[in-house]
């Protein structure tokens, strides 16, 4: 991998051969690892100017419209986040000259609070090309990590690393991206009128449940704390203050099938016709087969959905055609791939073989393997699995061997059917498609991935080890250096990403698993650590950050006492008396559980008075240290009984996991957040 200094630059066609389409990281840590930062990419010609602030990416217009740029979103490492951009440098227009790539913190947080900050590139199979790191980017609140840039027909790479003091809008400005100067309004003021309801099952008169997210459309909020893990507890009756200048760029509207005000159901055992039904499948056969043509036909017939699914595999923008039960030779013994995929683009075409599984079959190595090696011998680009289980970093569902000596390499991925949903539930809820028919048919797919018979409910089994552990907790015969706590410490990891999947797609938000480990430990080695606390403790710990909350959520099951816990710690006001932050507090949690446990934290660690909210409602003043000790901020927490199971039956953990967040989540978290959920941050100045 070619290492870049800043200032430095390399063609990429000396890099390699399969650079049309090509995958961007900007990554970066923090010792907690909770720090967080947004990108942003700018389409310039050659004056070093947008064509319009239609040129102008980052997290509220996220893809264009022709598919040459998308923001991908976060993905979760060892100590923070990596953020990924997809290029089709084939498709980007004759008059762009350069695309910036740049990176923007909010509030007073700077980049001199994070770690390891670095670029990588990789071409479309996956490979990686490049690597700039940025030792020390100043105490600066936006970064241009890099730029391509055309030469002779060709496009190169600048490894850049400069700093703006003045934030994304000072960057947005200096390469003439329109800023309104005029103080925000209200979130529902601006947003474009929405036809019909977000949700085939709302009722009659139901709206939209979340506003279009768009620039234009961020509602207008007190200043925040740069950290995401605690916030102050605002001031009841605190008066939004103006924001400063922001991009402006067109606001994309959302078009979702209009519901009839009343049914002409005769009663309530009528049930309306699905155009994917799910009813009659008997087998996991059937499953497989009905599953892998009901998705890849809505992906060829919405492109939208089409390009965010296929972007991260390095397929470029062009017409899609999609395939299932396809024969292809390989010697004496045909193989059959579940589904094929086929991008054309200038008389040149992009294939990805498809192997799915759904309930909780296994993906099979050696299938896989062959699938790999027909590809490469045809000249494929890709083999892509599909199943339930999520695939955890260091630790690939399936290993494949490639062989080197071939000039055509193959990139192996995979994709969770909880990723899936996640993806139709963000396009059809929050951002948008091109019409009512993509967004019916994005609506029939979601409703067939959750029905019951359809197979593809994502993650729905703790393993085998699952219940001996808890066994052996139970006995205190669980030692340290156990293989079966590290596969529970790994389903537990993937519970905790598939929850994340879930609940960002329901909300329009970013959500992440937190995973705090020292700078460059391998996740092998992670999870043999957090094996080995299990052993200890017999629990079992996570931290969700989602954007838009005051603090990280907390989540502990205590195997020992069949226990979970999720929990939430916000800070201390910086102003004010105790009693008032106390009384206020109770305040916002009016409509709370009574059962909800609140926690003084106070500032020498140790244990502050502590109550349910059911006896605090009436005498604030209790939850108050009698003498006098610094307070640093309350921790709100729920309980429940979890599941005996390893499943999701009503018994299930892996469903009293999802019911414990989605309650807190609703019922609490909601009552502390200074703004809507679903409503973005402003761009600093």
């Amino acid at each position: 991998m070619h290492e870049m200094v800043k200032g430095g630059n390399v063609g990429l066609a000396s890099l390699s051969e399969d650079v049309g389409s090509v995958m961007m990281s900007l990554s970066w840590g923090s010792p907690t690892g909770e720090g967080d930062a947004d990108v942003s990419v700018l389409l310039l010609t050659a004056d070093g100017k947008v064509r319009s602030d239609g040129d102008f990416y980052f997290y509220n217009n996220p893809v264009a419209a022709d598919g040459s740029v998308q923001l991908l979103g976060k993905a979760p490492t060892a100590d923070g986040s990596e953020d990924r951009i997809t290029f089709d440098l084939t498709a980007i227009p004759a008059g762009v000259d350069q695309i910036v790539v740049a990176a923007s913190r909010y509030e007073s947080a700077r980049f001199s609070e994070l770690q390891d900050l670095r670029l990588t590139l990789a071409d479309g199979s996956g490979e990686s090309l490049l690597r700039f790191a940025i030792d020390d980017p100043g105490e600066v609140s936006a970064l241009l990590f890099g730029e391509f840039y055309r030469r002779g027909g060709d496009w190169k790479f600048r490894a850049i690393g400069q700093g703006y003091e003045s934030g994304l809008a000072g960057v947005a400005t200096d390469f003439g991206v329109d800023i309104d100067d005029d103080a925000g309004t209200d979130v529902d003021e601006d947003v474009d009128e929405v036809e019909g309801a977000s949700d085939a099952d709302a009722g009659p008169e139901s709206e939209s449940e979340s506003p279009v997210r768009t620039p234009e459309s961020v509602s207008v909020i007190p200043a925040q704390p740069s950290s995401p893990a605690v916030e102050s507890v605002p001031e009841a009756g605190v008066e939004a203050v103006p924001r400063s200048a922001r991009p402006r760029t067109a606001k994309k509207k959302v078009t979702l099938p209009k519901v009839a005000k009343k049914s002409l159901a005769e009663n309530d055992s009528w049930r309306g016709a699905r155009l994917f039904p799910a009813s009659a499948l008997k087998s996991d056969h059937e499953r497989e087969t009905r599953a892998t043509s009901v998705l890849l036909s809505v992906m060829a017939q919405v492109p939208e959905f089409g390009r965010r699914l296929t972007a991260a595999f390095g397929a470029p923008v062009g017409r899609m055609e999609t395939f299932t039960e396809v024969t292809l030779p390989n010697g004496e013994s045909p193989r059959r791939p579940d589904g094929v995929i086929r991008v054309e683009r200038a008389g040149k075409l992009w294939t990805a073989l498809v192997e799915t599984k759904t309930n909780g079959n296994p993906l099979k190595p050696d299938q896989v393997q062959a699938y790999a090696d027909i590809a490469a011998r045809r000249g494929y680009e890709a083999v892509i699995t599909l199943s339930n289980d999520v695939e955890l970093e260091g630790s690939p569902l399936v290993e494949v061997k490639l062989d080197g000596r071939r000039k055509h390499k193959v990139a192996l991925w995979h994709l969770s059917w909880a990723e899936v949903a996640h993806q139709a539930q963000l396009l059809i809820r929050h951002e948008g498609v091109g019409n009512a028919a993509h967004a019916w048919l994005l609506q029939e797919l979601l409703h067939y991935l959750q029905h019951e018979n359809s197979g593809c409910h994502g993650f729905q089994n703790m393993g085998r080890s699952w219940v001996p552990v808890r066994n052996a907790i139970d006995a205190e015969t669980l030692c340290q250096g156990d293989p079966r706590a590290v596969e529970v410490v790994e389903s537990w990891e993937r519970l905790v990403r598939q929850v994340c999947l879930r609940l960002g797609g329901e909300l329009g938000e970013k959500v992440l698993p937190v995973q705090r480990a020292k700078r460059g430990t391998d996740p092998a080695s992670r999870r043999a650590a957090l094996a080995d606390r299990l052993c200890v403790d017999g629990r079992l710990d996570a931290e969700l950050r989602i954007e838009g909350t005051p603090g990280v959520l907390a989540l502990c099951a205590d195997l020992r006492t069949g226990k979970l816990r999720t929990s939430i710690e916000i800070a201390a006001p910086d102003q004010g008396y105790p009693l008032t932050w106390a009384k206020r507090l109770v305040r916002r949690l009016a409509e709370a559980p009574a059962d909800l446990h609140v926690e003084t934290l106070l500032e020498e660690q140790t244990g502050g008075p502590r109550g349910t909210l059911e006896r605090l409602r009436p005498e604030p003043a209790d939850i108050l240290p009698k003498n006098g000790a610094q307070i640093t901020g309350f921790r709100l927490s729920l309980f429940r009984g979890m599941g005996n199971t390893r499943g999701t039956a009503e018994s299930g953990f892996i469903r009293s996991v999802d019911e414990s967040v989605d309650r807190f989540h609703a019922s609490v978290v909601v009552h502390l957040e200074g703004r809507s959920a679903r409503a973005r941050r402003p761009v600093d100045a």
